[in-house]
């Protein structure tokens, strides 16, 4: 019986140790999200191709799909031909009053002709003075001709350019007609298909940056006092027949509340009652997958019971 006992008591101090060195493995655990965006029709009509599948790696600015712009461009062409119409009714100034110009410019030459004759005591002064009032006559007729066409054209003008932002705005629309992707990543769903009916801000499709992964993870509030943002961490996840893979992660966002614990929230204490979550920033090599879980080493915490 001796040599049973003795053999039973090394085996339950190894599993004892066992259990107490994995329980410091990790600090906390949590599953691997992504930023995901949904990309919506910006324009309306038919969808005349949508050339994505899911699974599919898109680049920031790469053209996807395009939405039928006919109607659109029509509107265009009818704004544009507006806009010729209204500039041909813009008065030319100047050739609408040359001909009062050059009336003054005449009695100008006779005042002035007139004048020397006065000197000579070959006229009278009663002719200069109606020399003067003809040209004050004309001048006020000039200016006054003058300030109506000018608020005239600046009528038309105003006119040219409302039609002008029309136009602008219908080039927006067609820009939007053609489906881009915002940013690069992978194609999570897929929303519509050619030959259907897109309105603006219908989902077409979800994208995901994966190579840029998150770890939310849950953290007590005995943990919160040794981590702050931007600390270095590692992360691991399951590799397969029992290994572990290992990625360098920094902490990029801590929640400003707790939260009660959930069942399905698991912590390196499980009896506490409020957690904080954190995320992780872990760069992707390909390996992980949005909803995996994974483990954290805070190494602030390396050492802490």
């Amino acid at each position: 019986m001796k040599p049973t006992k003795l053999f039973i008591f090394p085996v339950i101090l190894f599993l004892l140790a066992s259990c107490s060195g994995n329980d410091s493995d990790y600090d906390a655990t949590g599953s691997f999200e992504a930023t995901e965006i949904i990309v919506s029709a910006q324009g309306s009509g038919e969808i005349l191709s949508l050339d994505i599948a899911e699974g599919q790696t898109l680049q920031a600015g790469e053209v996807v799909g395009q939405i039928d712009t006919v109607q659109l461009f029509l509107q265009k062409m009818s704004l544009e031909s507006n806009i010729q119409g209204v500039r041909v009714q813009r008065p030319n100034i100047g050739a609408q009053t040359a001909a009062i110009e050059k009336q003054i410019q005449t009695l100008q030459r006779e005042h002035t002709r007139t004048q020397n004759l006065i000197e000579a005591n070959a006229a009278n002064k009663k002719q200069l003075d109606d020399i003067n009032a003809q040209i004050e006559v004309l001048q006020k007729q000039l200016s006054a001709q003058t300030s109506t066409l000018q608020k005239s054209s600046e009528n038309i003008y105003a006119q040219s350019s409302a039609l002008q932002i029309q136009v602008a705005q219908l080039d927006d629309l067609l820009k939007k007609c053609t489906i881009k992707s915002p940013a690069s990543g992978v194609v999570l769903n897929k929303y519509a298909e050619r030959g259907e009916l897109a309105g603006t801000g219908s989902p077409l499709f979800k994208i995901a940056d994966i190579d840029n992964m998150y770890l939310r993870a849950y953290i007590t509030s005995d943990q919160l006092s040794g981590i702050k943002l931007n600390d270095s961490v590692t992360v691991r996840v399951d590799a397969g027949e029992g290994d572990m893979k290992s990625y360098p992660g920094t902490v990029s966002w801590i929640s400003g509340k707790s939260e009660f614990t959930s069942k399905t929230i698991q912590t390196k204490n499980e009896r506490a009652n409020l957690v904080y979550a954190i995320k992780i920033a872990v760069k992707n090599d390909g390996f992980l997958k949005i909803g995996m879980y994974g483990e954290v080493k805070f190494r602030n915490l390396e050492g802490r019971p």
